[in-house]
């Protein structure tokens, strides 16, 4: 393969993997908060064992998280030169601005969450979970600010110097709200409470099949339960919101989520299907004109298709089609777990069917599938831009790097991460096997 797959598919897989971790611990840090909460106020000491419990599995959790994303800092420089030197400006502001507000605060006050359990009081330990919660989200806003920047650039100017062309900031604050931050924070916020919740939702169902910690498992369920459906019925606001968004702003990327081809014409949604990229054509169960209605308010109202753009203009068409109707069906699956868990244990039902217990405990891995397809079809909707409508991904790679260099880093990254997820895991299930602390809260911890 050349260089440019290579050096696109090992960022896709380095970022994929560290992907994985930040969901946690964002949407851990909001259970967290929420557990500790109800122990502060209630004072029971089932509420300080369950975020004692949640807070060592989050600590794992925001280790692997930092240790795999130092990794996508250095391919900016070898691998990506050309796109770091045309959006160093616009990068080196927001990702300071993540180090200064975002960072610095949730590491800050980490070291007291994990280890200030006898040093503090329960108010001072508190506020420290709130803190290191706020300060995931914080940076997770900060990522997504720089990200969208390249979906839909603004508050720059395009300055030539010599042979280096660069975008510098001219209105900072346009830069951070350019038209897709709002919504692509709260789509990606959403994600990752579900991810969290799920997590919670998975454990607690595990420990009532294996009728282990039954108190612990009933309310933590309850919360994760609550969570999720909250989480999974803004996700489907906030999800609507960013097409329309997309529509108005990428035309071409929303041709692609439904293989749409006329240039102006009324547009199906797809169940599923197929697209024949080389005919212009889908094979599969539409919805007559619901594309059009939902962006549009009417099945007859006409959308911006791909034939509207030259060939070099568009992306991957069938890749964008399947990863954006896999998210689409995993998001509605979460609405339906979420809610069928909620009524059931309403009802106080939940515990007698086991077979719903089962999907619970297997659930967790939705909203990792969710998040990752949706980071794809974004970013390679995106294509073939790495900056949409100003520089194109071809024209990002550094000049020097050999596919061979970037085949054999690809190789040792996967060896290297393949062990850090085999120690993930089996610590993970070491610290879920031994369950939580059932003995008194420490001294410190009393009313």
């Amino acid at each position: 393969m050349d260089v440019l797959t290579l050096s696109r598919l090992q960022f896709g897989f380095t970022v994929g993997f560290h992907y994985i971790f930040p969901v946690l611990s964002i949407g851990l840090g909001l259970l967290l908060v929420i557990m500790e909460g109800m122990y502060l106020r209630t004072r029971k000491p089932l509420y300080h064992a369950m975020t004692h419990f949640w807070v060592k599995i989050f600590g794992l959790v925001f280790a692997l998280g930092v240790a795999t994303g130092i990794v996508m800092e250095f391919q900016f420089g070898t691998n990506w030169s050309t796109y770091s030197r045309y959006v160093g400006d616009v990068f080196g502001s927001a990702l300071a601005a993540e180090g200064i507000f975002a960072f610095f605060l949730e590491s800050g006050f980490l070291a007291i969450l994990l280890f200030g359990w006898n040093k503090v009081g329960p108010k001072m330990h508190f506020f420290a979970t709130v803190m290191v919660a706020l300060g995931a989200h914080f940076s997770a806003i900060w990522i997504v600010v720089a990200n969208s920047w390249q979906q839909t650039p603004a508050g720059h100017h395009v300055v030539t110097s010599g042979l280096a062309t660069r975008a510098e900031i001219v209105d900072f604050w346009q830069m951070v709200l350019n038209p897709s931050s709002f919504d692509r924070i709260w789509h990606v916020f959403m994600g990752c409470w579900q991810a969290g919740a799920f997590f919670v939702i998975s454990v607690s169902a595990w420990y009532l099949l294996r009728r282990r910690h039954t108190e612990f498992a009933r309310i933590s369920l309850k919360i994760g339960l609550m969570v999720a459906v909250i989480a999974s019925m803004t996700q489907l606001v906030s999800g609507h919101s960013s097409a329309q968004n997309v529509a108005e702003n990428q035309p071409a990327k929303l041709a692609a989520f439904e293989g749409h081809y006329p240039s102006a014409a009324p547009a199906d949604m797809y169940l599923f299907g197929w697209v024949d990229e080389a005919n212009g054509a889908v094979h599969g169960v539409k919805l007559p004109g619901m594309l059009s209605f939902l962006v549009n308010g009417s099945t007859d109202a006409p959308i911006t298709g791909l034939a509207s753009f030259p060939p070099d203009q568009r992306p991957p068409v069938n890749i964008v089609f399947q990863t954006y109707h896999v998210m689409v069906a995993v998001g509605m699956a979460l609405i339906l777990f979420s809610w069928l868990g909620l009524i059931c244990w309403w009802r106080g039902t939940l515990w007698e069917k086991r077979w719903l217990l089962w999907v619970l405990v297997v659930s967790v891995l939705l909203p990792q599938i969710a998040n990752q397809v949706g980071w794809i079809t974004a970013e390679v909707g995106r294509q073939p831009y790495t900056v949409y409508g100003l520089l194109r991904t071809s024209e990002s790679l550094s000049q020097v790097v050999t596919s061979g260099e970037v085949l054999s880093s690809i190789v040792a990254f996967a060896l290297i991460y393949a062990l850090l997820f085999v120690l993930f895991i089996y610590l993970l299930n070491e610290k879920i096997q031994t369950g939580p602390d059932e003995t008194p809260e420490p001294e410190g911890h009393r009313a």
